[in-house]
């Protein structure tokens, strides 16, 4: 799977972001991850907040590649999940954990499963460290 062939194919359109839109989708990331963290709320709206910073940072992630999900087909949840080893280069046994976490995430929206602490702590985790897998390092060009 390459991102131009995900472009033949639909799943993704052609999209040229800038600065300010990858920096406004970056600081959404952030606020959703510190939102995630918030012990107060339930377990349900922890994880929610987790599993949209993990979208906010993959749709960034492909953004800076040029593209974006067509999200007017079915599954663009799960592209922008695929496409992250192809754009911040993670391994593939990551991609099937933030895969169970949105198959996860899909069952509590839509047969109202609940939502354990343990899943809760995960989405977090996986939140946190995608967000360091995006953010440039000093000395290294992205």
């Amino acid at each position: 799977m390459s991102l131009a062939n995900l472009l033949k194919t639909g799943q993704l359109k052609e999209h040229r972001a800038g600065p300010q839109e990858i920096g406004r989708l970056m600081a959404a990331a952030e606020r959703s991850l510190a939102d995630a963290r918030v012990a107060a709320v339930s377990a349900e709206t922890r994880f929610d907040a987790a599993y949209r910073a993990i979208m906010q940072i993959g749709l960034a992630a492909l953004m800076t590649r040029g593209y974006r999900p067509d999200t007017n087909r079915p599954g663009h949840h799960m592209t922008i999940i695929q496409t992250l080893t192809l754009t911040l280069g993670i391994e593939a046994a990551r991609m099937v954990v933030l895969d169970t976490l949105r198959r996860k995430r899909n069952l509590a929206d839509y047969t109202g499963e609940d939502i354990d602490d343990a899943s809760v702590a995960a989405c977090i985790t996986e939140a946190e460290r995608l967000l360091r897998d995006i953010k440039p390092r000093p000395g290294k060009r992205t």
